[in-house]
């Protein structure tokens, strides 16, 4: 991805996936990296961060998404994802 506002490396928690930006009467599709991160010392939250390769949208400006997340949040979102791919999994089987 060129133009990244994300530092990408070996690091990045998932990068090249298949992303999809939609808002009112447009959707397009685009790689993305999505990242999981605290900070080194005296973390305050957990930070969970999306960007889109900007090269291939037409509709948004460079931009990254992040929000911040307290523990018990980053573990709701982590209990869910956990589900959600037990489901994903069942049905493929």
């Amino acid at each position: 991805m060129s133009d990244r506002i994300l530092k990408v490396n070996a690091y990045t928690t998932l990068d090249l996936l298949d992303g999809q930006a939609e808002g009112h009467e447009f959707e397009e599709d685009a790689l993305a990296v999505l990242n999981v991160t605290s900070a080194r010392k005296n973390p305050e939250h957990v930070q969970l961060q999306l960007e889109l390769d900007n090269t291939d949208l037409d509709h948004l400006p460079a931009h990254a998404d992040e929000v911040q997340l307290s523990p018990d949040q980053a573990r709701e979102v982590a209990a869910a994802l956990e589900d959600h791919a037990a489901d994903v999994e069942a049905a493929q089987d």
